[in-house]
Order: C-alpha cells, then structure tokens, then sequence
C-alpha cells in the first residue's frame, strides 16, 4: 500500500481537514491547524506531504521522525500541528487497514470511557452561572470557563473582586461537588495570578489553567507555592521536549497537549506516558472539530493517567458549524451522566460526511481571534 495522495479543507467554523488517499483505496483523515493561522498550517501540510507521496503509510513512526528530524529547525506551532494531522490521518489509515480502532493499536484500551466537561461563559466571562446550570442538566459533571478578561503585569482588585462573583455564581448554581476547571487562557501574569489563586480555593476548582503563558512556566514554582489548586498547563507547548523541565521540575499537575497542536497520536502517547511517570494527570486540550476530539479519545482509552477530556460541542466559537455537523453517525460522541463513550469503530472510530465538508470548503474561513488593547492603548494577552 502506497500514499497516492491527499486534500485539505478549510472549513467553518475555524478549522483545517485533511483527507490522505492510498492506492488501495483506503483514507484516513486528520485535522491539522492552528486557530487563526489555518492557511498558514496548509501551507505547511502541503510541503510536508511532497516526502510522503508513494511511502507505505503504515511506516508511522519513520515517517513520523523524518519530518520531525529531516528538517534543520524544528517544533513550533505551525511545523508540530503540520506533522501532527498527517499522523492522525496515518494512524486512521493504518486502524482501517487492520480493522481496528487505534487504541488496539497502542496496546488495548485500559478504559471504556472518559469523562468530559463543557465550555461556558465565552471569551469575556458572562451569565456564567445560568449557563453553568443549563450544562449540568444536561447531564456534564464538569464545566470550563475563562477566568478573567485581559489584565494587566499589576491591576485592579476591583477586576480580580468581579471574577470571584463570577466563580461564586457557577458554584452557587452547580453546587459543591461538580468540577469547574477555570482557564486563566495565559491572560494573567505571575503578579495577578498569585492573587488570583489564593482567593479561588474557597471554590475548590477541579485546575487552575494557563495561570501564566508557557513561555513563562518557571513561574509556576511560586504560583504553586500559593496554592493547592492543581496547576494545568500545556496547549501552547508542541513536543515532548517542550513538557519535559516542566514535568521534571514538578509544579504542574495536569498537562493539557493537543492532539493538532503536538504533533499528533505518537507524540502526544509518548507525551502522556512521560507524565505518568512524574504522577501527572493526562487531560488533552481539544476546542476543535470532530477528528481532533476523536483522535484524543483514541489516545485516553490507553493512557492511565487521562483524567478528563475537553470537547467543542456548543463551545462559542462554532457558531453556523458545530462538533456533530461533520460526522455520519452523530451518536458517536454521545455524552452520559458527563462520560461519553470510546469510539470502536477502526481507525479514529468515526466517519466523515464527505459531501458535507466540501460543501463547507466552499464556504471556508479566515477566522481569526480578538485583538485586545488595555485603557492605555497596549496589547492585551487574549
């Protein structure tokens, strides 16, 4: 079996597909992006994929290391989410060639399902506790919310006092013992974020996330000398050397990798496998479309230390296209009392509706994320 070729897709609401062909007849599709820099991943796809056309698709691991370790400069956003939906559309060829769901694969499945928590309250936090209570009758145990609006290095405690009103209001609607993991989105630093975790355990959080931006993390040391709240960290970090001082110096408790953003399946296994070593909890970061979620739910049904998995559906940024719309069998994330189930079906478990995606690739889109000012008219961190 031979790669004859592939596609890429450029589709609503803000992500990239990518659909890899064998000469045997056999695809497998993979989601490669970078919200905001969609066509720049494209791009990048399509240089990648000139080394791949006519090699054996089942080679993963070779064609794994060759684009990581072929080319003189390495990791980074666009190159690590490039390689990582070429291996998710890889590994989906190679399930479908054996009949098998991935996690078969990688050594069975030591779970059935995962439990999964829903996005509320949008870029600047709102209306939180009425939605939080609308997500919780519906059957989630967890919710996800960004903690602030942009704060400046020091700032006003009137700002950190509305944050805690808001977090209060989603405890007061969900009670004492739903998990709330709240996002500081790397808005806050270490100045504000010190405060701001020593006034959030009184809600005892499920995490504390990004309280500070990665290329920050030795700042984790004192924000964890602050605090009980576990620390998560992760999405803006591509590639096992990116997590390995942060697991070895031991301030984080969760790592978040992204199955688009870190360089796919074999990356983020071997990521994962790392941290159950240092006793750190797996919760993969996945705002996105239907093959990323699939491809991490084929990653936590083998990894021990998965503790929760992140998922779009109904997330503010899917408006006109959502997590469901792009899938033939729109039960296979199908959520209960806050699990849902580990796709069987082989390769990434799912099907593709074909026709759907390059109807909405006529559409496509140039989503791109807020550019946010302070009062005195520098750059915010969104």
């Amino acid at each position: 079996m031979k790669i004859s070729g592939y596609e890429l897709f450029q589709v609503p609401p803000r992500w990239l597909f990518l659909k890899i062909e064998t000469n045997e007849g056999i695809i497998g599709w993979g989601e490669p992006v970078i919200e905001g820099r969609a066509s720049t991943v494209k791009a990048c796809v399509e240089e990648l994929m000139e080394y791949l056309i006519g090699k054996d698709p089942l080679r993963i691991e070779d064609h794994w290391n060759m684009l990581y370790r072929s080319g003189f400069y390495r990791g980074g956003p666009i190159l690590m989410s490039a390689i990582a939906g070429i291996d998710q559309a890889l590994w989906d060829i190679k399930g479908k060639y054996y009949q098998a769901p991935i996690f078969q694969l990688l050594g069975g499945a030591c779970r059935d399902s995962i439990r999964v928590y829903s996005w509320i309250g949008g870029d600047r936090p709102s209306d939180v506790g009425e939605e939080a209570k609308k997500v919780v009758d519906a059957g989630f145990t967890a919710v996800k919310m960004n903690g602030t609006e942009e704060l400046q290095y020091i700032d006003s405690y009137e700002k950190i006092d509305q944050a805690i009103e808001r977090f209060a209001a989603v405890r007061e609607a969900v009670g004492n013992y739903i998990g709330i993991g709240i996002d500081f989105h790397g808005r806050v630093h270490k100045p504000m974020a010190k405060i701001l975790a020593k006034e959030l355990e009184q809600f005892r959080p499920m995490f504390i996330e990004e309280p500070v931006l990665a290329e920050n993390n030795e700042a984790l040391k004192e924000i964890a000398q602050h605090t009980s709240i576990p620390i998560a960290t992760g999405e803006r970090m591509y590639s096992r050397w990116d997590f390995k001082s942060v697991l070895a110096n031991g301030y984080v408790d969760i790592i978040q990798p992204d199955l688009s953003h870190a360089g796919g399946i074999t990356e983020c296994k071997k990521i994962a496998s790392m941290a159950e070593a240092y006793d750190v909890a797996l919760a993969p970061h996945c705002p996105l479309g239907p093959i990323a979620l699939a491809a991490c739910l084929q990653l936590d049904a083998t990894a021990h230390n998965a503790v929760i998995q992140e998922q779009s559906l109904g997330i503010h940024y899917n408006q006109g296209s959502d997590l469901l719309d792009y899938v033939v069998d729109k039960s296979v994330f199908y959520y209960k009392d806050g699990y849902v189930t580990i796709p069987q079906g082989p390769g990434l478990g799912i099907e593709i509706d074909e026709e759907f995606v390059r109807k909405q690739a006529n559409v496509g889109h140039n989503w791109k994320n807020p550019v946010w000012r302070h009062q005195d008219g520098s750059i915010g961190e969104w």
